[in-house]
């Protein structure tokens, strides 16, 4: 009873059935008890003629649960009879299994359901030739059809129960082996591709040839994210450090994300062999941390195709400052302001290798003071502004120096 003094719901209709039970003849259980075996045998029977799939020979677990499910259905209903207020729990258990037992074939409901449904009628069509028979008044006949079809009603329902359960439980275990299918590609190379084979066929996963990875972050205003909704052929791991989505079509998974990803940062690899999916994964995630700092823009979806000289001038950040330090070298005497003009002037100039009048267009302002600046740095630098691979140095440090300093969104390659 609830606080508003109330029987709920599922209670009423309990009372309810328990009434309609009470109302049939005790005294007919054990006529029908004698007769449960044959009507056990016409219900199979009619069963397996009208639904193929259960038309094989009944063996195994599966043939041992339809029978035993058809006798123990029809012995319920005669000890209903006699006792309508017996413990059902426990006679359920066989139902919910009969529902376990369609996911576990890979079958809907409804085959379970049809089954139920030709059992009643074939139970309804031996009890009107046994009220016949025994000349049973209409009223008490009128009683046996409601309580069949109520019933069915309720082993359909513990049938539902199992089949969820089942369903749950087996959608959880196919969760995991897909986890752990990700695991294996994106880990350390050398795993067998028997064993990489035989799990994702566990996973019902067909391994593709080609695939990219998507490098996934929170963003900082965003802590609890609801899991998106995303094709089942897309692997996905959102609850680890380094969340992460492996895609084998990007062309048409790619248009779908835009979609689906609102709260997260996304930088989608390069399409590679499935047997490099480790290193789009390492390039998306580098493009990820270069997001953050803000040497690459950010936007919802990022592309690395978009940035790889980026990727491979920062590739290692340490290194590429040490290049800068070592190659730009004879500029750390000047004062900040005179060693961004000189940085500007020499971009301007190792970029072109252009006249004084070209580099002072590019950088608006006179050539007067193109060839004044360009004399300073011929002191600076003295022959190695002539050396080619001093100059290769140089390009590659003013460019990586750029991408370090300049304002978000303001930085290419």
């Amino acid at each position: 009873m609830n606080r508003t003094g109330e029987l709920p719901t599922a209670e009423l209709a309990r009372i309810g059935d328990v009434e309609l039970w009470e109302r049939l003849p005790a005294e007919l259980a054990p006529k029908f008890r004698a007769r449960a075996g044959d009507v056990a045998v016409d219900m199979v029977r009619e069963i397996q003629r009208q639904i193929a799939e259960y038309s094989q020979k009944l063996e195994g677990m599966f043939g041992q649960v339809v029978v035993e499910g058809v006798e123990q259905a029809i012995h319920q209903f005669i000890d209903r009879m006699v006792d309508p207020t017996a413990e059902r729990e426990d006679r359920a258990k066989l139902f919910r299994l009969l529902g376990k037992l369609e996911v576990s074939a890979g079958r809907s409901l409804d085959l379970l359901q049809t089954a139920y449904r030709i059992g009643a009628r074939v139970a309804w069509r031996r009890i009107s030739e046994f009220g016949q028979t025994e000349r049973v008044p209409l009223a008490t006949m009128c009683l046996i059809a409601e309580a069949i079809f109520a019933y069915i009603d309720e082993l359909s329902l513990r049938s539902m129960e199992g089949y969820a359960e089942a369903q749950a439980r087996q959608a959880g275990a196919l969760q995991r082996r897909r986890k752990r299918l990700l695991e294996l590609i994106l880990g350390e190379p050398g795993y067998h591709p028997n064993a990489l084979a035989d799990l994702a066929e566990a996973a019902r996963w067909p391994l593709p040839d080609r695939v990219l990875v998507v490098a996934l972050e929170r963003r900082t205003d965003q802590h609890q994210l609801p899991i998106p909704s995303l094709h089942e052929d897309i692997l996905m791991d959102l609850e680890g450090s380094e969340p992460c989505l492996l895609l084998t079509d990007p062309e048409r998974q790619l248009v779908a994300l835009e979609h689906k990803l609102g709260g997260w940062r996304a930088a989608v690899g390069p399409l590679v062999p499935l047997a490099a999916a480790r290193q789009s994964l390492r390039w998306a995630r580098r493009t990820i941390t270069l997001i953050q700092s803000g040497v690459i823009p950010d936007r919802p979806i990022v592309d690395t195709a978009e940035h790889l000289s980026t990727l491979l001038l920062l590739g290692d950040e340490e290194l590429v400052r040490e290049l800068v330090k070592r190659a730009l070298a004879p500029l750390e005497g000047l004062t900040p302001k005179q060693q961004q003009r000189m940085l500007e002037t020499m971009s301007a100039w190792v970029e072109t290798r252009g006249s004084a009048p070209e580099v002072a267009s590019s950088l608006a302002v006179h050539p007067q003071t193109v060839r004044y600046r360009l004399r300073q740095l011929e002191e600076l630098f003295g022959a190695r502004l002539h050396d080619p691979d001093a100059l290769f140095d140089m390009g590659i440090a003013l460019r990586a120096l750029r991408l370090l300093t300049s304002p978000p969104g303001a930085r290419s390659a």
